[in-house]
């Protein structure tokens, strides 16, 4: 990856780029090798994006409101000085762009031009006389252009101004990120085109009234989805987190019940996660489930197996069950470490802090093997576990780290067996 000089893009101009050669090329006459990214001074943000930012390319952030949509995109032209950026602002004025550099900085960027304007047509004649290296438009949904005679924010709307920013950065060359709003549902607000014409899809997750902020490629044209990047918010603005098991692991005092640690996977990215589970008598009669960062119903699925297989009666029992950190678990290697935590918290009794799990559990009881159980193992030995709870049928392509200790149980009865006995 190379970092883009000052001035990068500032030749090619709409009607250069038209005036090219337009005839059918065959696939093995394209050239792809020199295309050079951008690095925006990020790199968990420049990894996400699958090796920096693509020239040309059309990048949207959504998010809730107040998880830090606005604070990124000004960090990045704040932190890529070299780079000459048109932020486009439609919901602040010019003083408040100011103080938010301030803060997040204490000063402003050298070549970072603010424009406040929310009609799509003057935003771009300002964007061809500028010839800037990156443009930022906060938000899609302000901006509207005089060719639809409705509200901003309306489906066509944003429909058309979403066309009109994508001839432009595909023409130009000019990277352009855009934020934008999303539903009560979390989904991005607007026509469903939105996401199928821009190049990447980046969303935040995570509670707002929290530090931590993951943000997750949905979709990317340049490189793969399957990965994310954690951020922590401070008083001056997002702090990358390289190694996110810092806020997944456990943070309180040993000899607790109802705590097990998983080595889950998020795309190609090992973390270890606590999982929390409270089991006691139900209050009102009726045994309430409830889980935070956990399918529901995976979660009674796993309850089911344990009576059925296993004989732990817990019909009778609330069970409460949470992913600490506030991530959205969707590994099934979690299956493991959450059975754990039941019968931690159940039977009253807590489980070594040097043990960790990563298995998924069948509607037989029988521990299933998942996939990069190395790369799992690899990581737990890294942050000093010393002993790591597996399928009986993993097949393990890679040795052991020295310090730690593979334990393979075939089924339920069998993890039970090896932690209470």
């Amino acid at each position: 990856m190379v970092e883009a000089p000052a001035g990068a893009g500032k030749g090619a101009s709409p009607s250069k780029a038209r005036t090219e050669d337009r005839r059918p090329r065959r696939l093995s006459e394209i050239d792809h090798s020199s295309e050079e990214r951008i690095s925006l001074g990020m790199k968990e943000l420049d990894r996400l994006l699958g090796g920096g930012l693509v020239r040309g390319s059309l990048v949207l952030i959504g998010g809730e409101p107040g998880i830090g949509k606005s604070t990124l995109s000004l960090q990045i032209p704040l932190g890529c000085p070299q780079l000459r950026t048109l932020y486009v602002t439609g919901e602040e004025s010019e003083k408040q762009v100011k103080m938010r550099a301030e803060r997040l900085s204490g000063g402003s960027g050298p070549d970072c031009l603010i424009f406040c304007e929310t009609r799509i047509e003057e935003v771009l004649d300002q964007a061809r006389a500028i010839q800037p290296d990156l443009m930022i438009v906060d938000s899609v949904q302000t901006m509207y252009t005089d060719s639809v005679e409705s509200a901003p924010g309306s489906v066509s709307q944003i429909k058309e101004v979403a066309a009109s920013l994508l001839r432009y950065s595909k023409e130009s060359g000019v990277p352009v990120f855009l934020i934008g709003h999303i539903t009560k549902d979390g989904y991005i607000a607007g026509p469903k085109i939105l996401e199928h014409i821009v190049d990447v899809v980046l969303q935040f997750e995570g509670e707002n009234r929290g530090s931590y902020r993951i943000l997750r490629s949905i979709k990317n044209r340049f490189g793969s989805t399957a990965e994310l990047a954690v951020f922590e918010m401070t008083g001056k603005g997002l702090r990358e987190v390289e190694n996110p098991s810092e806020m997944l692991i456990p943070m309180h005092e040993e000899g607790l019940s109802g705590a097990a640690v998983s080595v889950m996977l998020d795309g190609t990215r090992p973390l270890l996660i606590e999982v929390q589970a409270l089991v006691s008598s139900a209050a009102y009669g009726t045994a309430q489930r409830s889980a935070t960062g956990f399918d529901v119903r995976r979660l009674n699925m796993l309850l089911a197996v344990l009576e059925k297989r296993a004989g732990f009666h817990l019909s009778a029992k609330d069970v409460f069950l949470n992913m600490a950190g506030g991530l959205k678990v969707s590994d099934p290697a979690c299956d493991l470490a959450v059975i754990a935590a039941v019968l931690s918290s159940n039977f009253d009794y807590a489980l070594p802090g040097d043990s960790c799990f990563a298995g998924e559990v069948g509607l037989s009881g029988e521990i299933r093997p998942v996939g990069q159980t190395d790369r799992r193992i690899g990581e737990a030995a890294r942050r000093g576990f010393k002993r790591i709870y597996v399928s009986a049928y993993s097949a393990l392509d890679a040795p052991v780290p020295s310090g730690i200790r593979v334990v393979k149980v075939s089924d339920v009865p069998e993890l039970v067996k090896s932690l209470f006995k």
